[in-house]
């Protein structure tokens, strides 16, 4: 009975049904009682199961956006329409899906910034993903128009809506835009336009392929991060992508 009774319990820890043939009703009453009375005296197993149940959806998700990286790789990474920082050419690209009212979004900033000091030479392209509302669409229109009229102020507008001590929407945006001499005017005619639309369109499909429900998330060739995981979380995948394009030149 003990060699069934440990079977018993391997299966139920691996998550397997017991057969309705594979033991008689009293064995199985036995099993039940042994399996209940050990995993009250040892509650870790439950524990350890549910971290490898995670362990086991997180690989998966990290499997499933590679596949859906390598279809649509040159959207997430090279679509000129999307503001970037750093070189356009660099060999080393990160990608931040962000939403202005995020508050995880504006902690992460801190830790971009120290990025982009360190790798001079890493492109970080920002993907306008407003999902916290009106006032987070508004502001994401409005950065895409800026872009559009000075994308070498973005960067400057980008931080300075993150910084902003409340909560955004389109009327602090053009306040915002306006400190840092965009023409507002034009911003409120751009900021509707088809192409703006567009971009933030393409934006959330593409955050539906990856998987992504949340903000922040950074994306590179390889990875992606959910959430503001911290600078040496950022910075490891950072040369993690760089190892990687050196052992593609190899």
């Amino acid at each position: 009975m003990r060699r069934i009774v440990t079977t018993a319990i391997a299966l139920c820890a691996l998550g397997a049904p017991l057969q309705a043939g594979t033991f008689s009703d009293a064995q199985k009453r036995e099993i039940e009682q042994v399996v209940r009375q050990y995993l009250l005296q040892n509650p870790e197993i439950l524990i350890d199961m549910t971290r490898n149940l995670e362990a086991k959806r997180q690989a998966e998700a990290q499997t499933r956006a590679r596949a859906a990286l390598s279809a649509h790789g040159d959207l997430v990474f090279n679509n000129p329409a999307d503001p970037v920082l750093g070189p356009k050419d660099a060999k080393v690209a990160l990608v931040e899906f962000f939403d202005y009212n995020c508050g995880f979004c504006r902690r992460a900033l801190k830790d971009l910034q120290r990025l982009v000091e360190k790798h001079k030479d890493l492109k970080v392209v920002f993907k306008e993903f407003p999902i916290l509302g009106p006032g987070s669409d508004e502001a994401a229109r409005i950065a895409l128009a800026a872009q559009k009229q000075d994308p070498r102020k973005y960067w400057k507008l980008h931080q300075a809506l993150l910084e902003y001590p409340g909560r955004i929407d389109g009327k602090v945006a053009l306040a915002v835009a306006k400190k840092l001499g965009y023409d507002v005017e034009k911003l409120k005619k751009d900021m509707n336009s088809d192409e703006v639309k567009s971009i933030i369109a393409t934006n959330m499909q593409l955050a539906d392929a990856l998987g992504i429900q949340g903000t922040p998330a950074f994306v590179t060739p390889g990875k992606i991060i959910r959430g503001a995981q911290g600078f040496t979380v950022l910075d490891k995948a950072v040369e993690e992508a760089r190892a990687s394009t050196n052992d593609d030149k190899g």
